[in-house]
């Protein structure tokens, strides 16, 4: 199996070197992620200026830009094979609820899986890489099933790792996203030049997080995973979309 690597923590990360070594065992591995931190970069493209790809003595291969762009540059002419799968991470904390609207690990897996390439994500849910063995271990797990059962088209599958040692954790659960309430108001400060500067504030606290939900997963030392899927379109809504701006349904 040939497996493609990326992040959004860059490519020295401890997240992405214990994921690599975690998976070597189950295909051939290739490393293309960001140079620096790219946390909270979503699904951004870089146009205003050229990419640079270059390789670390570890054999990873490094992108100035964000994780969407190292993707979409492996896919459309770097690489000269396509991946049975994609793998983002892991990352250093949540993906959860909204979390995976601004994530640049999700976003990795979602420009391979806009690529009919099956891309999954891996975060662990609390910073500082405690318990980091164990998230390695459940990825070795879930890719290892992908490789003796793929699924028979391209899949977006979102997971979260409990931060707990791995014989703590309850098993795993399908579940969908659930929701936060809005973000904490932003930081002001002042630069080292009197300028009014403005840090974007934390994550809001959760507010739909039933045993059905992601959050309620981690809650319960839980593996969370979840399918996504990319179609915004809001189905429910079209026809009273239509009647609102006095248009007609087109047959």
């Amino acid at each position: 199996m040939r497996i493609l690597v990326s992040n959004d923590d860059g490519y020295s990360a401890a997240g992405i070197e214990a994921l690599v070594a975690a998976l070597r065992p189950l295909g051939d591995i290739t490393v293309i992620a960001p140079e620096t931190n790219c946390s909270g970069a979503s699904n951004s493209l870089t146009l205003s200026r050229p990419l640079s790809v270059r390789q670390a003595a570890n054999g990873f291969y490094h992108v100035n830009g964000t994780p969407s762009d190292c993707i979409h540059v492996a896919l459309t002419g770097l690489l000269d094979f396509r991946p049975d799968l994609l793998v983002s991470g892991i990352n250093n904390g949540a993906n959860l609820g909204e979390d995976t609207l601004y994530s640049g690990t999700v976003a990795a897996a979602s420009e391979g899986f806009l690529f009919g390439v099956p891309s999954i994500a891996f975060s662990l849910v609390q910073r500082e890489w405690r318990h980091l063995d164990c998230a390695a271990q459940v990825a070795r797990e879930l890719v290892g099933r992908f490789r003796d059962s793929p699924w028979p088209e391209p899949m977006l599958l979102n997971v979260n790792i409990p931060a707990v040692p791995y014989h703590a954790l309850k098993g795993f659960r399908t579940t969908r996203l659930g929701r936060r309430h809005p973000s904490e108001p932003v930081i002001r400060s002042t630069s080292p030049y009197g300028d009014e500067v403005y840090w974007i504030g934390p994550v809001g606290r959760a507010r739909d997080s039933g045993p059905e939900t992601d959050f309620g997963a981690i809650e319960a030392n839980a593996v969370s995973m979840t399918p996504l899927r990319l179609d915004l379109t809001d189905h429910s809504r079209t026809e009273a979309i239509a009647s609102w701006a006095g248009l007609s349904m087109a047959p």
